[in-house]
């Protein structure tokens, strides 16, 4: 071999690393991408849900209100938590949103029950009854969010992607979590 096919024989064995890295760190950065889109995807199922539990409440605080007009703190407390659900910008801002929205629903109980007509209320049954479903919602699309985050993290965080990740500006993703006292969804039985 002279020296000019020895020459070429190198630029082709450097090319043909240089391709085959490309190549592995291409696939690397598109799984994060995809990954990560995911994330996003089931956070903002997770929002939707909070979001339309949170926009049940003003109907479940009228309907009240017919009943127990007089009960105007309550009705400050839930109005003032409902608007933390929608200025929560983090997975714990909007988990300690939501707990602040369990506590008034819990307090709303308390008031509920001292009015037994309102518990015959059609209306009141109904609202009741999609308040429930959206709290099932919730705990669901909180544990798709969290188990999504999962995958996300253990990628992000493992040998040779974590290099990647690092400089291409992946970090590790938050999970959603709830207070240890709301571990359980609120009991919305009135």
């Amino acid at each position: 071999m002279n020296k000019k096919n020895k020459g070429l024989a190198g630029i082709a064995i450097i090319i043909a690393i240089v391709v085959v890295l490309a190549i592995f760190f291409g696939g690397q950065w598109n799984k994060l991408v995809k990954i990560d889109e995911d994330v996003n995807a089931s956070w903002a199922q997770v929002q939707n849900q909070v979001k339309r539990r949170a926009d049940l409440i003003p109907n479940l605080v009228e309907t009240v209100k017919g009943y127990a007009g007089h009960e105007r703190e309550t009705f400050e407390e839930i109005t003032r938590a409902r608007a933390g659900i929608t200025e929560a910008k983090s997975p714990k801002e909007l988990a300690e949103a939501n707990d602040e929205l369990t506590q008034a629903i819990g307090r709303l109980n308390v008031v509920v029950e001292n009015y037994p007509e309102l518990k015959a209320n059609q209306n009141f049954l109904d609202l009741q009854a999609q308040l429930e479903g959206t709290e099932n919602r919730i705990a669901t699309e909180r544990m798709r969010y969290n188990e999504t985050v999962q995958t996300y993290n253990q990628y992000v965080r493992r040998f040779p992607t974590n290099f990647i990740a690092k400089i291409m500006g992946f970090g590790v993703r938050e999970y959603f979590e709830v207070s240890e006292k709301d571990q359980q969804a609120p009991e919305v039985k009135f």
